[in-house]
């Protein structure tokens, strides 16, 4: 949950490989779809060569799912120029004491089954996919979802909460804006604060500004936070019972992803990189899934959100560090 910005690489490759029409037309849409622009030739080539080999890897492994032998496929996102290793320092893992998890635990209800599925978009609890684009900003994209559902549930209005208000004001409780952050903390603040603004009168930039909270905008407040237990039985109780939940993941595995059941079993769950929001859950072919809204824009995965694999041994880290507001 990092800055998350193209780092600075030297570029040694200078010569393009070869481009069938087929692929030509691909790296064009690419730039275009992504408004790409590169410093020099020397850094498109590279790029463009790094583009190539990624869209071999999406045919070599999306010629393994018409076989059956996968269950998700990959595509063409705003990361497909990126190489493997790269993406991996964008995003470094970090350790589980960072997000500074609420003491105070979720309770599963007594005598309660879980549904077999839930999915908190069709009770109208989760807004429009956003987009953190160039800057850090996981974690103030999976505090809002977590309040916005949560306001949803006890006020039956959805209000879209302001992610720019976390990532200028709420620095002194241990927050690093574009450099990461705690959805945890992030309680915190607008706890403390007394609110958080909405998206409409405080959006978006991209970048850390100055403090500008207007209580008069605010758009709602927390009571504290609970953390849930580190099980997905856990997970899946809180998110029958509570609504969305914050929680962080590894994202390594899951950066091409196009559609499907995104599952790696090399996912380390002790790797854990970047925060999102589980909005669901469910099970298709036998296979369970957790529902979890990205905020890498609608352009990725299946409009937004990726559906990772559940139960199985808390894959990519999904139910080691989740979190809600009380409201």
């Amino acid at each position: 949950m990092r800055t998350f910005v193209i780092l600075a690489v030297a570029f040694a490759v200078t010569h393009c490989l070869p481009l069938s029409d087929s692929e030509a037309r691909q790296w064009n849409d690419f730039k275009l779809k992504y408004n790409k622009v590169y410093a020099t030739p020397e850094e498109e080539n590279a790029r463009q060569n790094i583009f190539l080999q990624n869209l071999k890897e999406f045919e070599e492994h999306n010629a393994k799912y018409e076989a059956g032998l996968v269950s998700y496929t990959k595509g063409v996102n705003q990361f497909a120029d990126i190489a493997d290793e790269e993406f991996a320092k964008l995003l470094p893992p970090f350790n589980i004491s960072d997000m500074a998890l609420p003491k105070k635990m979720y309770v599963p209800p007594v005598g309660v089954e879980d549904p077999d599925e839930v999915d908190w978009r069709t009770k109208g609890a989760v807004t429009d996919v956003k987009n953190q684009d160039t800057c850090g900003a996981c974690w103030t994209f999976s505090a809002t979802g977590a309040l916005e559902g949560q306001l949803f549930i006890k006020t039956g209005t959805l209000t879209s909460l302001s992610e720019q208000n976390l990532l200028d004001c709420s620095g002194s409780f241990g927050n690093n804006g574009c450099g990461g952050g705690s959805p945890s903390k992030a309680f915190e603040y607008i706890q403390q604060n007394g609110g958080i603004d909405t998206e409409d009168s405080y959006p978006y930039e991209n970048q850390v500004g100055s403090c500008r909270y207007n209580a008069q905008n605010s758009g709602g407040t927390d009571n504290g936070a609970q953390s849930v237990q580190p099980s997905e039985d856990a997970l899946k109780s809180a998110v029958a019972s509570v609504g969305p939940i914050s929680v962080a993941v590894n994202s390594q595995s899951i950066r091409n992803y196009h559609r499907g059941i995104s599952d790696d079993p090399s996912c380390d769950p002790s790797g854990i990189d970047h925060a999102v929001l589980v909005v669901g859950y469910g099970s298709e072919g036998g296979q369970d899934y957790w529902i979890v809204k990205n905020s890498w824009g609608p352009n990725y995965g299946e409009n937004g959100y990726v559906r990772m694999a559940r139960n199985k041994n808390n894959q990519c880290g999904i139910a080691s560090a989740a979190s809600y507001p009380i409201v």
